[in-house]
């Protein structure tokens, strides 16, 4: 018997889209990702990529509050073996003290359990073909089962591309990020120099948004020129607290267990010399690629590979019954809240269609 609704992906707005079809009694069943390693090199493990932050301070109902009350919220709401995932953070050595908003574990960890609430059902796999050319659509997942659908709602996700240095990869939440907007704010980077490496659109926003809070930054390029559109690349040369590293790219970078990020090691790309600019963090602006893979050019995309929706206003896709939410759809915001948003519309979208269809 074919499903009602199957949900690819489990950030905020694979969660959301769950919650929003289980309280219809679409009985979601949720592909939540593979626990691999390949998984954990592209950020595509459970729980999205948001299972990777820090705090997250622009949710909102997450206010700051002290640890202990986190504590008390996420043992009375999880089974001991959800718990377990996150109870470092309240026990041991690397337990937190005072007060703090949610950290993008807790706050996944909760949200996938609002979802089993309802009744949502969970495969802790990935979905590695799909034929959205059958009625009802078949599923493949990396055991190698098939699964009919009515109806599904990809919420897979955008790869944020790094550099691929094995010390990035060691710094990775500890002063590297992908996304200013989630921690340009942090303490640890407040009043300090950062970096950000690339020259196009995405990095000079990156940079212009970071000058709020860094004392300066400095922007590494491969060339001698931004590639960025013309205003945006005027304004950013502009900024007084942004410092252009030109014809450079990055060799390493340099931190300690104990302060994370504590500088970056460029190299000239035309002279080979390398230098080692002082920095309380590193922010890589080099682009995002879509978790699309699995869907074989079925679906209609932009040029950058995100999911193309037929209305701004809604989740359908090129193909009916097939609805897109979150980053693999939003080239433009990539933020928890509009990917849950999204979430939100794709459930709504779908559950409107399937009753057209007679599927209740």
């Amino acid at each position: 018997m074919a499903e009602k609704v199957v949900i690819i992906g489990s950030g905020p707005a694979g969660w959301t889209s769950a919650i929003y079809a289980a309280r219809a009694q679409l009985q979601p069943l949720v592909y939540e990702g593979a626990e691999t390693e390949e998984n954990r090199l592209a950020g595509t493990l459970p729980l999205g990529q948001l299972a990777w932050t820090t705090e997250v301070e622009n949710f909102p109902t997450w206010p700051a509050v002290d640890n202990a009350a986190l504590a008390a919220l996420a043992r009375s709401a999880l089974p001991d073996d959800r718990y377990m995932n996150i109870a470092h953070l309240y026990e041991g050595k690397s337990a937190h003290h005072g007060r703090r908003t949610v950290f993008g574990p807790e706050m996944m960890e909760l949200m996938r359990q609002q979802a089993v609430n309802f009744g949502t059902r969970i495969v802790t796999g990935d979905i590695v073909r799909a034929d959205l050319f059958v009625r009802p659509f078949v599923l493949t997942d990396n055991a190698g089962k098939r699964i009919e659908t009515h109806a599904v709602i990809i919420a897979t996700g955008a790869s944020a591309n790094y550099l691929g240095l094995p010390s990035e990869q060691r710094f990775k939440n500890h002063g590297v990020s992908a996304c200013a907007v989630c921690d340009g704010a942090l303490p640890r980077f407040r009043n300090k120099p950062l970096v950000v490496v690339g020259g196009g659109d995405s990095a000079c926003e990156e940079a212009n948004y970071l000058t709020k809070f860094a004392s300066k930054v400095l922007l590494v390029h491969r060339r001698d020129q931004l590639r960025a559109s013309r205003i945006m690349a005027e304004r950013t040369l502009a900024n007084a607290k942004i410092e252009p590293v030109w014809n450079s790219v990055v060799d390493e970078v340099v931190g300690d267990d104990a302060s994370g990020v504590t500088g970056v090691r460029v190299r000239d790309v035309k002279s080979g010399a390398t230098r080692l600019l002082d920095a309380s963090g590193m922010f890589v602006a080099i682009g995002h690629t879509p978790n699309t893979r699995f869907l074989g050019g079925q679906l209609e995309t932009d040029d950058k590979g995100f999911i193309r929706l037929r209305d701004g206003f809604r989740t359908l896709t090129s193909i009916d019954g097939v609805f897109a939410a979150g980053d693999v759809a939003d080239p433009s915001y990539k933020q928890a809240i509009t990917a849950a948003g999204m979430g939100c519309k794709a459930a709504l979208d779908a559950e409107r269609w399937l009753a057209e269809q007679g599927v209740h």
